[in-house]
């Protein structure tokens, strides 16, 4: 196996602990299921959103929800470019997959779906 990276992308309708929670599980999950993920294989994840986002921190739903307690996480914010999507948050999962690249499949929910048009 190898480390490779999966990346994800969402957006919430507001800036609540509720919803960034709530959004960032759901985009967790689906990644680590239409990937097949073992979460024993998770290397890192780390965890980027827009200016306007930041009542809570994306980890939480990692910890709290998905019980990642033994993976190391990151938040970070995102440049904060003025033609950027707003309410965003973005993940990076690396894991140890054997999986090769473009057999990798990157989610993108709600608005974030506009980030990456090519993967429709």
């Amino acid at each position: 196996m190898i480390v490779r990276g999966v990346r994800g992308a969402t957006t919430v309708l507001e800036n609540t602990k509720e919803e960034i929670v709530k959004h960032t599980a759901e985009l967790l999950e689906r990644i680590i299921n239409e990937n097949n993920i073992d979460t024993e294989n998770i290397a890192s994840i780390i965890f980027t959103t827009t200016s306007d986002v930041y009542n809570e921190f994306p980890a939480v739903a990692a910890r709290e929800i998905l019980s990642l307690n033994s993976v190391p996480l990151l938040n970070m914010q995102e440049i904060d470019n003025p033609n950027g999507l707003s309410k965003c948050i973005r993940i990076l999962i690396h894991w140890n997959t054997n999986l090769k690249q473009n057999e990798i499949k990157h989610v993108y929910l709600n608005e974030a779906t506009i980030l990456r048009t090519d993967l429709k």
